[in-house]
């Protein structure tokens, strides 16, 4: 019989006895990414077609990986590629692609091999991958980046798109991540907002066809969206229970994730740049490299998933997550745009005896020949202004260090105001589209971050502030406009704007960062404007919203806490709502502790209690910055909400407990279980942060077994004469 003949019968009869999948898989090779608990493996056979075949818990024996895929009998995958690692399209692909390419002849396809990869040990606890793969017509070559972080269970994943052609490759699509998960059901949980309303979280089973969460609005993106979001498999994941994928990307720009339930009734995660209104032109021999997608996986719910990104983000992403905050006062709702030097410098001694770190000089302190008086005008006219500060800001640096505090500034050096000397000087510097009508966002426009001579000129802001006072200890980057009228006057290449922008964003920040690592920044953006992983590499902290009501910040905060560390968040001490100064500064001291109250006119008695709820502060803000973050009752699904901080040696915790729900004789009718202490040790519970004259109904502190607390649990006795309760537990 001829050979090929024989392989013929062989392969009819595996067909028949429905074995042909193993015999492909006896020729494939598996890649594996083992984190602690879980492992993501990719697998290439001999079609060199890098695929995505298992994202779950760790297996004991690694070979067992190459079994997986014959456990699954799904319908034919017509084009080989549903479960591809980076599926390009033109090609076979028959969904949605990750990458899409128009090369220099005009061809629009693209087919992707694997060629070889390579792991790099960075160091006892971080490893990396890089698989690359070409096409083998072209000569465009992508390399998958895979970087793991073993303790936390964490993978940030990009890629690096190569053009080897002899001519421009035109990228149309170009994702940091393509992601396959296999379940019965998926859940999306994801985040919406506005100005004053971020992070409103919707849950809802995802259904076949695409779901696309993105942002097309160039600076401040996360307005509307934020590109953080998790998707349950099987049911929605509980705190505690649940496999659960938390993922952000990693990026301050137009971002797109798509999220398909394919035919198969796999979910295919595309998540990366968004490519509306943009491609990018690479000529022979550049590269591109996209963003990174930062995820874990948990199997015991979106509690642990949440930790393992904060352990990841503290150690290897934040600016000095392991570091120290600030603790501050600002004069934005004291005095708005109405201040003076002499108002300042009083305002400087409320700072010392208030008992903070820093003050924090807002909005308002420059422009001459246009004062910034209101949002009208004045940015980018980055001079004090000669009425209000006849001296400049020197003199209230010197006033702050005999006063024995910081001080810190506010600039919003991205923006300009078409009433400004800077926009009269240099047009060409502002977003705008040359023939059409100027349309405002909060009365200002974008300056053009992909000149480098803007990106000059707003490196020299910060850099002039600093050379000026060398004592300036803090900075409050602002940034409150989207981009209409999308059009650059440097540019030639329009297609390129969106994603230029963000280089230059970056470049800018590279720059400071390279001169001051260590100042700390706040990243504000009209509040959750720009909260993402990318920016947080240049900044201490960023600003949830400039909603400051404390009962709305509790809801706001508690799902940022899901992907974001506290001690990246700033809370401030405000006088909105109607709470009591007591629950606000509660609600502020779940992250990092400000105020932004007129000191000067407080009671006595509310005096004693902001100046005792910041030693308290101080003293606990190493427990609150740097402990794992457990929550223990949801706002959203019952009257009041709990969120405990535990250090690492398990000694030291704190419970913030506050009541949402105001209806009469609401309150906390049963104990509340604790999480992550220690079985076999003792326990105090301390009520702290009373005001003045009052007493806690919960004695003068009861000692309990670690086991005792986490199994029955502690009552915070929250009501609604004691709506905000702390405890401190201490251990014995």
């Amino acid at each position: 019989m001829p050979t090929h003949h024989f392989k013929h019968v062989v392969l009819g009869l595996l067909m028949t006895q429905g074995l042909v999948h193993l015999e492909i898989q006896a020729q494939s090779k598996q890649i594996p990414i083992e984190t602690r608990s879980n492992a993501l493996v990719l697998e290439y056979d001999s079609t060199k077609t890098l695929k995505m075949r298992y994202y779950g818990e760790k297996l004991n024996d690694a070979k067992e990986y190459s079994t997986i895929a014959s456990g699954y009998r799904q319908l034919t995958d017509y084009s080989g590629l549903s479960d591809a690692a980076y599926t390009p399209s033109g090609s076979k692909n028959l969904l949605e692609p990750a990458i899409s390419v128009v090369h220099s002849d005009g061809n629009r396809s693209l087919d992707l091999r694997y060629e070889k990869h390579e792991v790099k040990n960075l160091d006892a606890n971080v490893k990396q991958l890089d698989i690359t793969l070409k096409d083998p017509v072209y000569d465009i070559y992508v390399v998958l980046h895979y970087k793991s972080f073993l303790n936390e269970d964490v993978i940030e994943q990009w890629a690096t798109i190569q053009n080897k052609e002899k001519k421009v490759v035109t990228l149309e699509k170009f994702a940091s991540a393509n992601l396959t998960l296999r379940s019965n059901a998926y859940w999306l949980r994801q985040y919406h907002g506005d100005w004053a309303k971020e992070m409103q979280v919707e849950e809802a089973p995802l259904t076949h066809g695409i779901k696309v969460l993105d942002s097309k609005l160039g600076t401040r993106a996360n307005l509307f969206q934020p590109p953080s979001f998790m998707v349950s498999l099987g049911k929605a994941a509980s705190e505690d229970e649940g496999t659960v994928l938390m993922a952000s990307l990693g990026y301050s720009g137009n971002f797109k994730v798509d999220f398909e339930v394919d035919y198969l009734n796999n979910l295919r995660i595309i998540a990366g740049i968004n490519n509306y209104a943009s491609n990018v032109k690479l000529a022979s021999n550049q590269d591109f490299t996209t963003p990174k997608l930062i995820y874990t996986l948990s199997t015991k719910g979106k509690g642990t998933a949440s930790r393992n990104l904060h352990n990841w983000a503290r150690k290897y992403q934040l600016l000095d997550g392991n570091g120290e905050r600030l603790t501050l006062l600002n004069n934005w709702e004291a005095t708005y745009f109405d201040f003076n030097e002499q108002k300042l410098k009083g305002l400087l001694q409320d700072t010392k005896k208030l008992g903070v770190d820093l003050f924090l000089l807002d909005d308002g302190w420059f422009g001459n020949k246009y004062p910034r008086n209101s949002d009208h005008s004045s940015l980018g006219d980055w001079q004090p202004n000669r009425t209000k500060l006849p001296n400049g800001i020197a003199t209230l640096v010197e006033e702050a260090t005999k006063q024995g505090v910081k001080f810190g500034i506010w600039v919003e050096p991205e923006m300009v105001s078409p009433k400004s000397e800077l926009y009269e000087q240099h047009p060409d510097w502002v977003v705008k589209q040359p023939q059409r009508e100027e349309h405002y966002f909060r009365n200002q426009l974008v300056l053009d971050l992909t000149n480098p001579k803007v990106q000059d000129f707003v490196f020299q802001i910060l850099d002039d502030l600093f050379t000026k006072n060398p004592a300036l200890a803090y900075i409050k980057w602002d940034c409150n406009a989207v981009i209409y009228n999308a059009h650059s006057a440097f540019l030639k290449d329009q297609g390129a704007f969106y994603v230029s922008y963000v280089e230059g964003l970056y470049k800018v920040l590279e720059r400071i960062r390279s001169k001051y690592p260590k100042v700390p920044m706040m990243l504000c953006s009209g509040g959750g404007g720009r909260v993402d992983y990318a920016a947080l590499r240049y900044f201490t902290e960023f600003w949830p919203s400039d909603n400051t009501d404390p009962l709305e910040r509790i809801f706001m905060q508690y799902e940022y806490s899901y992907f974001f560390p506290a001690i990246s968040t700033s809370n401030h001490v405000t006088d909105w709502g109607k709470q009591s100064l007591k629950f606000r500064t509660d609600v502020a001291m779940m992250g990092k502790l400000g105020f932004d109250i007129v000191v000067s006119h407080l009671k006595e008695q509310d005096l004693l209690f902001c100046q005792q709820a910041v030693k308290d502060y101080d003293a606990l803000k190493g427990t609150i910055w740097h402990g794992e973050q457990y929550r223990l009752a949801d706002p959203r699904e019952g009257d009041f909400a709990a969120l405990s901080y535990v250090n690492s040696q398990k000694t030291e915790a704190v419970i913030f407990n506050y009541l949402v729900n105001n209806r009469y004789g609401i309150g906390t009718t049963d104990p509340i279980r604790l999480k992550g202490l220690d079985a076999q040790k003792q326990y105090r519970v301390e009520e702290i942060n009373l005001y003045p004259g009052t007493k806690s109904s919960l004695g003068q502190g009861q000692t309990y077994s670690g086991d005792y607390l986490m199994k029955v649990g502690v009552n915070p006795d929250l009501n609604s004469n004691r709506p905000s309760v702390l405890l401190k537990i201490s251990a014995r």
